[in-house]
């Protein structure tokens, strides 16, 4: 299969309307986790919180922001922040970043038992409008063999909280596929949340990452997981029950009701550009993917000799292609080829990827939107989405 050269072609680099910020502070380790964070005690939150003033001050310089649609805080957990820290933080935010949208989408991960008044107050007032509470189950036993620190008596208040306060756009996380974790405990939690009545729920699947406590009882037989079989199960029902409820399966691990997609996420999943700021975080933009040191004092003092960068690379014209096709087909909506087109310079899915394609068609694990338009993951392939994902970096 020929494949139309980069030099034919003039591309189009849109930059960033959106921005993450990564709080990497948190209460505790969850003994899954294994994003870049640290235990909130002994930190030095503002010498971090000035830091982040720097890099923001010298990204904004290089690449100046133009009208900002959505911005994302994670973490970590944001919320123990202090109040004062988080009218702080906010406050920057909104001093480098200051032209935004006027729908703008403003999400900050928190978790719950972290959330008084007082600081879901000053993250109202500094812009927040969404809120995403890292949940995870309605099971107590459960919440404790994962390493979670609160219960559900913290969920209920959190969410009653935001709601006095104003939040209307609230999400929560929940996970299956956990240790003793049964379809029955999974159908509990279920009820339990769909009684919330939210507007948005994102549901994963464990994985057992390295440089985690599940990852060390893993090795030592320690950690008693569902079978295959019955994580699909879990996942066959989530799916079913929250379609039945009336929220739409946008994308695959995330339901909304109509209008509440998470607009931010989307941004990543259409393999469009975004801001990255904080430890660790990355950012990709104008072709070029970077990475943050990690360590917290490590990234204090770098931003005060420049961009505290770890790593910085070039996306090559096929690299940023397969990822279009890896991350948009986690959307349900799929891949559409006006917009591929568009990115690469005239260039058809088929032309770059048709051998792939046809695979994965006579596979049934994705299916043509139309004749014309693109491609979507077929009901198999929403099950087996990793194979398809994994179709288009394979050499």
């Amino acid at each position: 299969m020929s494949v139309i050269q980069p030099t034919q072609r003039a591309i189009t680099h849109k930059d960033p309307n959106a921005v993450y910020l990564h709080i990497p502070f948190c209460t505790n380790k969850c003994h899954y986790c294994d994003f870049n964070s640290y235990v909130l005690k002994g930190q030095p939150v503002m010498d971090y919180l000035d830091a982040m003033e720097r890099e923001m001050e010298l990204t904004v310089k290089k690449l100046p922001p133009g009208r900002i649609e959505t911005i994302f805080v994670g973490g970590g957990t944001p919320t123990v922040l202090l109040p004062d820290q988080m009218a702080h933080f906010l406050k920057l935010v909104r001093t480098y970043f200051p032209d935004q949208a006027t729908d703008l989408e403003f999400s900050m991960e928190a978790n719950p038992g972290t959330t008084d008044i007082n600081k879901l107050q000053a993250m109202r007032e500094g812009g927040v409008n969404r809120i995403s509470f890292g949940v995870q189950s309605f099971d107590n036993e459960l919440l404790e063999r994962i390493g979670r620190i609160h219960n559900t008596d913290d969920v209920y208040r959190s969410i009653e909280n935001a709601n006095k306060v104003g939040f209307s756009n609230l999400s929560i996380d929940l996970m299956f596929g956990l240790p003793k974790q049964t379809l029955a405990i999974l159908n509990d939690t279920l009820d339990k949340a769909l009684a919330l009545d939210l507007k948005h729920y994102s549901i994963y699947g464990l994985k057992v990452e390295e440089s985690t406590l599940f990852h060390a009882m893993y090795q030592r037989n320690q950690l008693p997981l569902p079978d295959e079989d019955e994580e699909v199960s879990m996942y066959e029902t989530i799916m079913a029950r929250l379609r039945e409820a009336g929220f739409q399966q946008y994308e695959i691990s995330n339901f909304a009701k109509p209008g509440y997609e998470s607009r931010h996420n989307s941004k990543y999943w259409k393999n469009e550009a975004y801001y990255g700021i904080g430890a660790g975080a990355h950012g990709y933009a104008r072709r070029q993917r970077h990475i943050n040191i990690k360590g917290v004092q490590n990234y204090i003092d770098a931003t005060r000799n420049g961009l505290p960068l770890l790593d910085t690379s070039e996306v090559s014209e096929q690299e940023a292609m397969e990822d279009f096709m890896m991350v948009g087909l986690r959307l349900l909506e799929g891949v559409s080829a006006v917009d591929f087109s568009a990115q690469f310079g005239g260039a058809s899915m088929e032309d770059v990827f048709g051998d792939k394609l046809a695979r994965l068609l006579g596979q049934g694990l994705i299916e043509r939107i139309s004749e014309s338009d693109g491609y979507r993951l077929s009901e198999a392939g929403i099950i087996l989405g990793n194979e398809v994902f994994g179709a288009f970096v394979e050499g």
